[in-house]
């Protein structure tokens, strides 16, 4: 039988920092972060992202330089987006297979400047295509599932040669993970690891992020006819047994916070390495709050990253890590 109050009060333990260090049941580490960076086009040059304030596009020759930054305060990986020129996004998304495209010369350049850390490439069509959806289309504006995921089944070959330790396959088609596996270990990639994003939502958070990549103007309609309902979290889990039985390794919840539920319900059905996004428009909120005096930016940014960790996620894809490496490690 539980202690009732005046015998127990619960406040002891939260009466001085050291007992409640002592007692907190999670944590964070920069190893729990993985940093997203933009890749774009050109020489010597950082293109700052007026959506994502203080967050940059980088050319292939400072990308390096950013994966290093993050390297040397613990975080163990990146992840690579890239912003494809105008010219080079068509129908059918040619750029994508491309061995010297913007994402395959920043994986060897962020290998060549830090061999030591994990590499992340983007599996989905959406940077590549001039209409800004993840796959091909058909004439009535419907993505074709089948021949969009035999492409993807070709980008993550061409994205492990050029180096990259995981591919993550964002673009929700049906079936591409167990194809780009059966792919992977037919070219000896068996070492090249899958992080699947599993329940990937049709959500509004994604502004940002299309922004930075250069597709937000370009989408003809919208993708809900392939990423998931907001409404739906038993679906979810549908969706994760049928990339896990495929031979994805980790899977992945996005967006995050609006999501805790479904990522605590991944965690603790499957018990497999489960990660979230805090997505473009979840930075962004945090960043104008605290620019309009609304909160403390520093602990506005480890409050939600707790958050993740605290519902089970193992790791967090977030444009805040190189500033909770920093505020963890000080």
């Amino acid at each position: 039988m539980t202690a009732a109050f005046p015998a127990l009060r619960l406040r002891r333990g939260r009466s001085a920092p050291w007992i409640r260090a002592m007692l907190a049941e999670h944590r964070l580490h920069p190893s729990d972060f993985i940093l997203p960076l933009f890749v774009c086009a050109g020489d010597s040059c950082e293109e700052p992202i007026a959506a994502l304030p203080g967050v940059s596009r980088w050319t292939v020759d400072r990308i390096g330089a950013q994966a290093k930054a993050a390297w040397d305060l613990g975080i163990p990986c990146v992840a690579l987006f890239p912003n494809t020129p105008g010219h080079l996004r068509t129908e059918r998304a040619e750029e994508a297979l491309n061995p010297d495209n913007l994402i395959c010369r920043a994986v060897k350049a962020v290998k060549d400047a830090c061999p030591e850390i994990g590499v992340l490439t983007d599996v989905a069509l959406d940077p590549y295509t001039a209409h800004g959806h993840d796959g091909l289309i058909d004439q009535r504006g419907c993505v074709l599932n089948d021949e969009t995921s035999k492409l993807l089944v070709e980008q993550a070959l061409v994205q492990a040669e050029a180096g990259a330790d995981i591919v993550a396959p964002s673009d929700m088609m049906d079936g591409r993970v167990g194809a780009i596996r059966a792919a992977l270990e037919s070219a000896g990639k068996c070492d090249t690891a899958i992080m699947a994003y599993a329940a990937k939502y049709a959500s509004a958070f994604y502004g940002p992020f299309r922004d930075a990549v250069g597709s937000g103007g370009r989408l003809k309609g919208d993708k809900r006819g392939y990423q998931m309902d907001p409404a739906n979290g038993a679906e979810a889990m549908r969706e994760v047994a049928l990339d896990l039985a495929e031979g994805a390794d980790m899977v992945m919840v996005k967006p995050g916070l609006p999501y805790l539920d479904v990522l605590a319900a991944v965690r603790n059905r499957f018990e497999v390495p489960t990660f979230a996004y805090q997505v473009s428009g979840e930075y962004a909120m945090i960043e104008h709050m605290a620019a309009a005096g609304g909160g403390e930016r520093d602990a506005l940014i480890l409050e939600t990253l707790l958050a993740f960790k605290r519902a089970g996620a193992t790791g967090v894809l977030t444009y805040h890590a190189l500033d909770a490496a920093r505020l963890i490690g000080g």
